[in-house]
C-alpha cells in the first residue's frame, strides 16, 4: 500500500492507495511542532481506524509546502513504516516540463496538481486550488507547467477583515442565503463568497483567453465544492486531485 501525504499550510491530507484505488483519505491539522513519534502514532492509529494494516505500507510519498515538517515526516517514515519517504520537488520526474523561471520556487502541490489534471483531463488545462492561498496553475497541451497565479485565500481575507477593522466580526465562511446581506455578518459572508467566485471567474476567463477555448478547468482544495460549484468557468471539481497526482508520480518514478 502507498501512503500519500499532502502537507499544506493549514491541513495535511492523507491518502492510502491499494494499487490504483484510493482506499481511504483523511484531513488532519498541520501542526508544525509535532514530533516524528507523534506523527507516526497518529498515522498508524488512523490506518487501524480505517481497518488497514500499517505493516502493509511499503511506500510513502510527500508533497510539502511546510519545510519545518519535512524532517519529522522523513524520520516518521523510517521509524514507524521502515521506508524512506519520497518528497516531490522540481527535480522529481513528474512528466511535466517546468517553464517557471526558477523551477525550485514552484510549490510541490502545484506540480502534483498539474500532473493529475493533465493525466485526467488533458491539456491545456487550468487547476484552481482553493486552500490557504488560491492558486491557478496552467498546463499546456504539451505537458508543460507554464506557471500560474497566486492570490489570497478566503480564510486570509476573512482574517484580514477582522484584524484590520474595529467593528467587523470574524465570520464563518459559508454560502449566504441571498446576495444582499441585511446584517453585518450576512453582508460579510456575501462579500467573501461572491467576491471569491468573481475573482476566480475573472482569472479563469483571462487564462482561457490566453491558453485557448479548449482549455479544461478543474478545482480542488478545501473550499472547492462550496465555491467552484457556482463558477461560470470551472467544469470539474476533484477533491482528491492532489492525492491522485502523488500516486501517479509514485508509479512513474517506481
Amino acid at each position: 500500500m502507498l501512503l500519500a501525504l499532502d502537507a499544506g499550510n493549514t491541513n495535511i491530507t492523507v491518502g492510502i492507495f491499494q494499487g490504483d484505488v484510493l482506499a481511504d483519505h483523511r484531513r488532519l491539522r498541520t501542526v508544525r511542532e509535532q514530533t516524528s513519534d507523534e506523527w507516526g502514532i497518529l498515522l498508524q492509529n488512523l490506518l487501524r481506524y480505517a481497518g488497514l494494516d500499517p505493516a502493509r505500507i511499503d511506500g510513502i510519498i510527500v508533497s510539502s509546502v511546510v519545510p519545518p515538517l519535512n524532517g519529522a515526516l522523513a524520520e516518521m517514515s523510517r521509524r514507524y513504516f521502515g521506508t524512506e519517504a519520497m518528497f516531490v520537488t522540481a527535480q522529481t520526474d513528474t512528466g511535466l516540463t517546468i517553464r517557471y523561471e526558477n523551477p525550485s520556487e514552484v510549490g510541490a502541490d502545484r506540480l502534483v496538481n498539474g500532473v493529475a489534471a493533465f493525466h485526467k483531463y488533458g491539456g491545456p488545462c487550468v487547476v484552481v486550488d482553493l486552500g490557504t492561498a488560491i492558486t491557478f496553475d496552467a498546463i499546456s497541451a504539451n505537458a508543460e507547467y507554464l506557471g500560474g497565479i497566486i492570490a489570497a485565500g478566503v480564510g486570509i481575507s476573512a482574517d484580514a477583515l477582522f484584524s484590520r477593522t474595529a467593528r467587523l466580526p470574524l465570520v464563518d465562511f459559508r454560502k449566504p442565503g441571498k446576495l444582499i446581506g441585511t446584517n453585518t455578518v450576512a453582508s460579510m459572508q456575501s462579500g467573501l463568497y461572491y467576491g471569491a467566485i468573481g475573482a476566480i471567474d475573472g482569472m479563469i476567463e483571462r487564462l482561457i483567453a490566453e491558453l485557448g477555448p479548449d482549455t479544461k478547468t478543474v478545482a480542488t482544495g478545501g473550499h472547492a465544492d462550496l465555491i467552484a460549484g457556482e463558477s461560470r468557468f470551472v467544469r470539474n471539481i476533484d477533491e482528491n486531485l492532489t492525492l491522485e497526482g502523488l500516486r501517479l508520480i509514485w508509479d512513474r518514478t517506481r
